[in-house]
């Protein structure tokens, strides 16, 4: 008698894996622009929560270089970039959907200064002989580089502070040269400096808008994604009340 009933209970078993095989996650490649690091991890959560099959896979980087990246092969499903620049040029070249550039943000240029450091909240700031090196974002690949260069030049005080400026790949590793004490001051993202040991170690200033040219975010699904239907989910909900809540609580102004 046991044996049969080891038997039958072997035999549901083998039946009800055969009718409902274990679900495949179907991996979502993002190309995405530094300054989302931290809201994207979020984003991507509650995304799943709507989209359990989909994984989101998020590769960070300056927004020029990956659009090299994407322009050489890339395998990426959706790119967000930092700026509509970046996208758009995809979309002329054919790499990108003909749905062409979805808006999703607006980020913000601030100034974050080591809190030993005294004067004034502003750029001029940056011309104090206690600041050493300046962190600031590639401005050839990052959007933000872009944007913190011409503050400068428009402040009038690019030439007294370029031999300090010390240049890195993207915002999120300019944000990492200030928390690491690699620099005492910097020009990164709004999002960035409201990292706990920014915030615990220095002072932000919002840059004035009418400093730069506005940081405007765009998102566009790639022609080469393996998963377009997917992709285009995953851009509504980030245009969703939902995904603009989360963007907004991480520093991110509205499209």
């Amino acid at each position: 008698m046991r044996i049969r009933r080891g038997l039958a209970a072997l035999l549901l078993l083998g039946a009800s894996l055969w009718a409902a095989p274990p679900a495949v996650a179907i991996p979502l490649a993002i190309a995405a622009a530094a300054d989302l690091r931290g809201s994207l991890e979020e984003l991507a959560e509650a995304f799943r929560k709507t989209h359990p099959a989909v994984l989101v896979q998020v590769s960070y980087g300056a927004s020029g270089g990956l659009t090299a990246q994407i322009e050489q092969g890339a395998p990426f499903d959706i790119f967000l970039s930092a700026d509509m620049g970046y996208p758009k040029r995809l979309v002329q070249a054919g790499l990108a959907t003909q749905e062409g550039v979805s808006g999703f943000a607006t980020g913000e240029l601030v100034l974050w200064v080591r809190k030993e450091v005294a004067g004034k909240e502003g750029l001029q700031v940056l011309t104090n002989p206690a600041i050493k090196r300046i962190a600031l974002a590639n401005p050839r690949l990052a959007p933000y580089g872009r944007a913190g260069a011409e503050a400068l030049r428009k402040s009038g005080c690019y030439g007294a502070v370029q031999a300090r400026l010390v240049f890195a790949e993207n915002v999120a590793q300019a944000a990492q040269y200030l928390w690491t004490g690699a620099a005492e001051a910097g020009l990164i993202s709004r999002s960035q400096a409201r990292q706990p040991t920014l915030k615990a170690a220095g002072w932000v200033w919002p840059v004035p808008q009418e400093f730069y040219a506005p940081l405007q975010q765009g998102a566009v699904v790639l022609a080469r994604s393996t998963y377009p239907n997917e992709a285009r989910a995953f851009l509504d909900y980030l245009l969703s009340p939902n995904g603009q809540a989360i963007l907004a609580r991480n520093g991110f102004g509205k499209p």
